[in-house]
């Protein structure tokens, strides 16, 4: 626990505390199930139109931010992975 917080459990001690707490209750398959769930709730929440929106921001934050030599050695792993498995 943080001393800083006069001896008092700070947010992110308390949240990851329920979260080991929820993780020893529930099995794999509770959390596969509220997963499906979710994404079918929020699937059904947006349009098509939000996806390709959000997925274009995304891919151009993500381009921003790594340089073209990261894509060239992430390609050339996948690659390679690729090969080994088939």
């Amino acid at each position: 626990m943080a001393a800083n917080n006069n001896g008092k459990m700070s947010r992110e001690e308390a949240g990851q505390k329920g979260g080991e707490k929820v993780s020893r209750k529930y099995n794999k398959s509770h959390f596969e199930e509220i997963g499906k769930k979710g994404g079918e709730t929020t699937s059904d929440k947006y349009s098509k139109d939000h996806f390709e929106e959000i997925g274009k921001k995304g891919g151009e934050t993500t381009s921003d931010k790594y340089s073209k030599k990261h894509f060239e050695e992430i390609g050339r792993k996948g690659g390679e992975n690729s090969s080994r498995n088939s």
